[in-house]
């Protein structure tokens, strides 16, 4: 049975966390994920540079190399740290090696080739000698490090290893989301060189001019530090889609990933505590302690390290491969990135641990190794996700729209926003993207023509607290109004109360006026005065949450039922007066009865009738997003409607939900909504016939006499 290890006691390499302690205290951060995965590279560097590697059983030498990408928010001390580390705990190292190991090292290789040309060719040793040191010369001077370059540099600078047998190509790019797309040549080519420091050489036509070279075998170690800030790796843009071009060619699999959230250490300790940190004595001691043991790593005697992986951390380390493969196959296919990186990160695993090794001069890869390289790996897997899980380009669009405080056109947003795409359909995409995504997270965005052009507003909607229904209310039909947010289920006391006037928005200087109004409503007010009873009205909207009472003229002067339904809505719309009067038009017309349609404006003032009735239906909240104007998902409802506009309000209500299914019970509920409104068996025959000929897939005749008119019938004669 496959077991997950267990990590929670296992601790870090000494090294790592004595180095992270220095750069959080210096950097005045406390997230520690960045930093360990950047150390990680710089212990690879030194162990690659001394071409130390790993003895398996199974897969034989592996060289001892690491590819890092960190990423950290701005001002989390990224290049700082960077500085730190190799001007302080690794200048011994670089300077010792670069001056006296690589030379002497490069010497004896050069004399190794040479005398291996002179046996094979039958020439002077001394001459081969002078003929290798001269190739090794004209490839130029060794970087220890390089932060930029084009394959064929990258290619001759192999070469010159290759030539001396020692140290690694070093590939170390600040602020990678702008270097990106300069260096994805380079970055393509260390695709290649990660798993074992070998490459596939290009022939070349060989000429008076240019002589091409004998082959060399061999592996050159390489190493990658990445390391910048997401917004600009994650442009949305093309740099967003070259990086992750990247990963799904292969970079998943061999980077290990940091990412730093932007936790100062002002948020959480004084200024006194910092300083303390700052300067205390502990730093130094950190410093002078490893710079010492780096520096003795530098040593000739130490090149060439070899560690051995014994049978039991060969076994441990076949388990998590196991499991993490197994990991990989319960994610969907389509998250190959994910599935890729998940699947190799035992072998990141064990290049790092031949690192940790190597530091500790240990001639095996102990078990101590792999777990500490496991729990790094393992972190690092965190910081992937996310990094993966950033914010998609339309996200960043629909945010964007939301928090503008203005209209803005295509022009404005592709000004504003790199990402934002230049072609019609590609931004017309992104823009149904941004809007669908903006539904779930309570932002609409409005679309608009004026004079041609395309205007776009956002507005970040606030879900309706049903115990804060927006209301005024006076004595007086214009003046003295005032606002109040009230509980839904407590409205009935303002409804019946005597002689008072209200509304469903607030006023400025409690003067109701449109010049006024303070836009922002939570509640819809509809008053109806005839052709529908309230029983009805109730059947009909029974799915929704509303308040009815009748008014004052209520079953008077033979005009039948006169009410009000108070219909909260899902959301706080921010609505001017013309999209306000849009806004209810559009809901007029899709109810399944007449009302008032002086009711679009939004001063319109209903009374209060102290002698009426109330009624609460407990339901779901009016979903008002359909008919917000200027909204894509407005324009689908528009065009659903044109369908049907033909029919009257009860007809539309019925075809809508005839449309979606049980066709047989709905018909059975609009003839009884005939019946409730006073027709005659006859006249509901009649109608429901008329009905059912103007639907695109209508029931059959004897399907409406055998079953929905014998239900209506039972009413007429029970």
């Amino acid at each position: 049975m496959l077991k997950e290890i267990d990590l929670s006691q296992v601790p870090h390499h000494p090294a790592v966390e004595d180095i992270v302690d220095v750069l959080c205290n210096k950097t005045q951060n406390i997230d520690r994920g960045f930093f360990r995965a950047e150390v990680a590279y710089f212990l690879s560097k030194m162990a690659s540079s001394m071409r130390a590697s790993i003895i398996t059983k199974d897969r034989g030498e592996i060289p001892v190399n690491l590819y890092v990408l960190a990423l950290a928010t701005s001002g989390f001390g990224k290049g700082h740290s960077v500085h730190i580390v190799e001007n302080e705990f690794l200048k011994g190292f670089k300077t010792r090696f670069m001056e006296d190991t690589f030379g002497v090292i490069s010497e004896q290789n050069l004399w190794v080739i040479a005398n291996t040309r002179a046996a094979r060719n039958g020439t002077d040793q001394q001459e081969e000698f002078e003929k290798a040191e001269k190739e090794f010369k004209q490839a130029g001077a060794m970087p220890f490090t390089f932060d930029s370059g084009t394959p064929p540099a990258v290619k001759q600078l192999r070469r010159k290893l290759l030539l001396s047998s020692a140290s690694s190509i070093n590939f170390q790019v600040d602020e990678i989301g702008s270097n990106l797309l300069g260096v994805s040549d380079v970055l393509t080519l260390f695709l290649e060189l990660f798993d074992q420091g070998m490459v596939k050489e290009k022939l070349t036509k060989n000429t008076a001019e240019n002589t091409r070279s004998e082959e060399l075998d061999g592996k050159t170690p390489t190493n990658a530090l990445l390391f910048g800030t997401p917004s600009k790796l994650l442009d949305g843009g093309q740099t967003e889609d070259q990086f992750y071009s990247f990963l799904e060619t292969g970079y998943a699999r061999r980077c290990l990933f940091g990412f730093g959230q932007h936790q100062r250490a002002g948020e959480v300790l004084t200024p006194e505590e910092i300083f303390k940190r700052l300067t205390q004595q502990e730093n130094m001691d950190t410093v002078t302690r490893w710079s010492n043991h780096f520096h003795s790593l530098a040593d000739p005697a130490v090149f060439g390290w070899k560690m051995v992986v014994e049978d039991d951390v060969a076994i441990q380390l076949l388990s998590y491969k196991i499991w993490c493969e197994h990991q990989s196959d319960q994610l969907a296919e389509h998250e190959d990135i994910k599935k890729a990186e998940l699947s190799h990160r035992y072998f990141k695993a064990l290049k790092l641990a031949g690192a940790y090794a190597f530091i500790d001069q240990s001639v095996e890869v102990e078990m101590d190794h792999l777990l500490s390289a496991i729990k790094l790996v393992e972190e690092s897997g965190e910081a992937f996700q996310t990094i993966l899980n950033r914010e998609k380009a339309y996200v960043k669009l629909a945010k964007y729209i939301a928090d503008v405080d203005t209209e803005v056109t295509h022009a404005d947003l592709h000004e504003a926003l790199p990402f934002y795409k230049s072609s019609n359909a590609a931004r017309n995409e992104m823009m149904t993207l941004a809007t669908a995504w903006g539904y779930k997270k309570h932002i609409i965005i409005k679309k608009s023509f004026v004079d041609g052009i395309e205007f776009f507003k956002g507005e970040k909607l606030k879900e309706t607290d049903i115990n804060e229904i927006i209301i005024s209310y006076s004595e007086h039909w214009a003046y003295n109004y005032i606002e109040e947010k009230v509980p839904f289920d407590q409205l009935h006391t303002l409804t019946q109360a005597p002689s008072y006037h209200w509304t469903n928005h607030h006023f400025r200087n409690q003067h109701r006026a449109e010049e006024n109004v303070i836009a922002g409503f939570n509640a819809i007010v509809l008053d109806v005065d005839e052709g529908t009873s309230l029983e009805l009205a109730h059947e009909l909207l029974k799915d929704f949450k509303f308040l009815s009472y009748t008014t004052k003229r209520h079953q008077t002067e033979g005009h039948g039922d006169r009410f009000r339904i108070i219909l909260p809505i899902n959301y706080t719309l921010q609505l001017d007066n013309e999209e306000y009067k849009e806004f209810m038009r559009s809901i007029f017309a899709w109810l399944p009865f007449k009302t008032d349609e002086s009711y679009d404006k939004r001063e319109k003032k209903s009374e209060t009738f102290e002698g009426g009735h109330y009624h609460y239906n407990d339901g779901e909240l009016f979903d008002a997003l359909d008919f917000i104007p200027k909204t894509s998902r407005n324009e689908q409802h528009r065009a659903a409607f044109q369908k049907v506009e033909s029919l009257d309000n009860l007809e539309r209500w019925f075809a809508q939900r005839m449309a979606m299914g049980n066709r047989n019970n709905n018909m059975i509920k609009y003839a009884m909504a005939l019946v409730d409104s006073g027709m005659s068996f006859i006249d509901v025959q009649n109608q429901v016939h008329a009905f059912n000929k103007k639907l695109n897939n209508p029931l059959s005749e004897n399907e409406i006499d055998s079953t929905v008119m014998v239900t209506v019938a039972k009413r007429y004669n029970p």
